[in-house]
């Protein structure tokens, strides 16, 4: 059993259940963890001297520890004469079978033995409020109501309360004790942790009261004494307290080194963190890095690709110049043969036409003056001259002309092989100049009658016509010839040329084909590499699939008979005479220089003229049956004197002296 009360004998506070339990609290916890039951009491009383010894007595009380009084209160309170400590009160009046132990400091300053047992003493223990039956619950009563200060040694602690249970134990069984020993508490084995509430013991008084029944029989402690306590001497209590001593120390040694190795644990922790910290830091600058290198490697691996397309693009172009080269040289070997041929045939066809020198032709255009000179095509200068006391036309190759060479042997083997009223005639050539000797035309080319140049007549409509017919009669010629025919792929105006009786011939067959006899008729064709003929006038079927036909320059027919009734330029002639013929307006599109034109004629020319331009060569009409049929029949209508002798088997006319303008 345990009571608070104030070292001047006046309750400290008038206690309630709350400050019951503040007070006890500790005391119960320690308790319970102990599995001890114990039971507190309050003394209730304004003597605190007088309450204890009443409660004593009644109780019959063998052991009463109580804390000295607090010196810095004794001066003051000496001064009264009527003043007695509650230890030195408690010393004097408690009863003599009841031992009094003073403490102070966590030593004994003051003992009082019983001096007698309590054997013939009535025990009321029916009138106690608790029961404290071991050791240990009378143990867990002084400790638990210990303020918590934590202000002294904890080693000298740890060894006090045991010494005061013992003190208060060897008392119990009636053991001899000096009042006046001043016995250390250094022997006491305090709890861990428990030793720091006696820090203020002489700050205040604690009393502990223990019950007589059966206490002498349940405590563990006698019997670490033996069983006949006054046999204990002082050696042994030396030699208990030494291995109190030794156990403490050893207990202190190991918190100590507990304590050292929390603290260790506890940096081997830091440091693991720091190393985790640090582990994961190197893991993100790992991470970054092979980031970087990846992309850096992704960088190097585009520009690696990059570096091999271009090599290979270099490559490419380095393998296309090589072939470009290779085809130039092929290209100027084959001219080279080509020219060595030429002059190879030129020379075994010398009885077909005559073979100039450079010298003659010199001679001939006045070393090719320009007041000679009559024009210039894609082939070459064309120079007016004189040679055997004749006008001629010469025609020089030009040396930048990518096909010249090409064209002066093809127009040489065409024209010596071939006569025709209608067809230019070749009168000799220079071979080692590529120079071509034709007969002189008076009234130049179709191209410069139709648009008036130099100021010249305008053709009337008959002489049209007869025009019309001759060149039809002239490419019939061409498409007829044996054993190959020919297409001559470059019809136009320009190449369209005059004489003195308006008499037209076809010129400038340097860009003329043989194709193979077996597919000539109305099936003649012939597949080329590339389109020849000029622009406007190329078939466009031809343009687009490369197959020649006779039918080719059936297309470049249609778009000179146009440009024949119009003089207009060639392109998009056919949609507006189209046109026109469709809203009846054939009028608007005919030539205007020509007042007299017959209506009917006209529109039947122009309807002609449309159907050879069809895009497909399917659609076109035949020329032999009925495209010179026809214009033959419109070039009669002009002819009144009718003077005009038709040789049906040559499909050639014989033109009369000239008309009349």
């Amino acid at each position: 059993m345990v009571t608070l009360l104030n070292a001047e004998g006046t309750l400290v506070f008038e206690p309630d259940e709350e400050d019951v339990a503040n007070v006890f609290g500790n005391l119960r916890g320690l308790c319970q963890r102990k599995v001890v039951t114990v039971k507190e009491a309050v003394v209730d009383d304004n003597d605190v001297v007088k309450g204890l010894l009443d409660f004593a007595n009644k109780n019959l009380v063998h052991s009463i520890v109580i804390g000295a009084s607090t010196k810095n209160h004794l001066p003051s309170l000496k001064k009264f004469k009527a003043f007695n400590d509650t230890p030195t009160a408690m010393m004097k009046s408690a009863p003599d079978y009841c031992s009094v132990y003073v403490i102070s400091k966590l030593k004994i300053v003051s003992a009082r033995s019983a001096v007698r047992s309590m054997a013939n003493q009535t025990s009321p223990i029916k009138q106690l409020p608790f029961q404290v039956s071991s050791q240990s619950e009378f143990e867990g009563g002084i400790r638990s109501i210990l303020p918590r200060t934590g202000e002294t040694n904890e080693a000298s602690e740890s060894r006090s309360f045991d010494s005061i249970v013992g003190t208060v134990k060897g008392t119990a069984r009636e053991r001899p004790r000096s009042a006046g020993s001043n016995q250390s508490l250094d022997n006491i084995d305090l709890p861990g942790g428990r030793g720091r509430q006696w820090a203020s013991m002489d700050e205040r008084e604690m009393v502990t009261l223990a019950p007589i029944d059966d206490v002498n029989s349940d405590l563990d402690l006698i019997d670490s004494y033996g069983t006949k306590p006054t046999n204990l001497t002082s050696q042994e209590l030396e030699a208990e307290m030494k291995r109190l001593r030794r156990e403490l120390k050893q207990t202190m040694d190991m918190y100590s080194s507990a304590c050292k190795q929390a603290i260790s644990a506890k940096n081997q922790a830091e440091q693991i963190r720091q190393w985790k910290l640090e582990g994961e830091k190197k893991a993100v600058e790992a991470r970054l890095s092979q980031e970087a290198a990846l992309a850096m490697a992704e960088r190097e691996k585009a520009r690696a690709k990059a570096a091999l397309e271009a090599a290979e693009e270099a490559k490419r172009k380095a393998e296309q110049e090589v072939q470009r080269r290779r085809e130039v040289e092929m290209k100027a070997r084959k001219e080279a043969e080509e020219r060595d041929r030429v002059l190879t045939a030129l020379a075994q066809k010398d009885n077909r036409y005559r073979k100039y020198t450079m010298q003659e032709i010199e001679v001939a255009t006045e070393k090719f003056s320009l007041s000679k000179k009559l024009g210039e095509g894609g082939y070459g200068p064309v120079f007016k001259g004189h040679l055997d006391h004749t006008a001629v036309a010469i025609k020089l190759l030009n040396p930048e002309a990518s096909q010249g060479r090409k064209q002066f042997q093809q127009e040489v083997e065409v024209l010596s092989c071939i006569r025709h009223p209608n067809m230019v005639l070749l009168l000799g050539a220079c071979p080692e100049h590529g120079c071509l000797v034709y007969e002189f035309m008076d009234n130049g080319s179709l191209e410069d009658r139709l648009f008036r140049r130099q100021n010249s007549k305008p053709l009337s409509w008959q002489k049209r016509f007869q025009i019309a017919a001759d060149i039809a009669t002239a490419l019939l010629f061409l498409h007829q010839t044996k054993p190959e025919p020919i297409v001559h792929r470059d019809l136009k105006p320009s190449n369209i040329l005059l004489d003195r009786n308006y008499v037209s011939k076809i010129s400038d067959v340097g860009l003329a084909r043989l194709v193979p006899p077996s597919v000539a008729d109305n099936v003649t064709q012939y597949y080329m590499t590339s389109a020849a003929g000029t622009f406007c006038y190329i078939d466009p079927e031809y343009q687009q699939t490369g197959i020649l036909t006779t039918q080719s320059d059936v297309y470049s027919l249609g778009i000179m008979l146009l440009q024949i009734i119009t003089a207009k330029p060639p392109m998009g002639l056919a949609h507006h005479v189209k046109k026109a013929v469709e809203n009846d307006q054939i009028e608007e599109i005919l030539d205007p220089v020509v007042t007299d034109w017959p209506v009917e004629a006209a529109l039947s020319f122009a309807k002609l003229a449309l159907s050879c331009t069809e895009l497909s060569k399917k659609d076109r009409p035949s020329l032999a049956t009925v495209i010179l049929p026809e214009l033959n029949r419109l070039r009669d209508l002009g002819d009144t004197d009718n003077h005009v002798f038709t040789d049906t088997k040559n499909n050639c006319h014989t033109p009369r002296p000239p008309m009349a303008n």
